[in-house]
């Protein structure tokens, strides 16, 4: 039985995954990053009071 050649891992449902990967990396901090750095800056700000 011969398989289907219509799936592959770098497209689903004619969405690029790496171009979306590629994009991503791109796109600057992540909610968790910035939620971080606020947090040590607040933190820093606090100590110095």
């Amino acid at each position: 039985m011969k398989k289907s050649s219509s799936f592959s891992t770098k497209k689903f449902s004619d969405t690029n995954i790496e171009e979306v990967k590629r994009l991503n990396a791109q796109s600057g901090l992540s909610y968790n990053e910035v939620f971080s750095l606020l947090a040590k800056r607040y933190n820093e700000n606090q100590s110095k009071e």
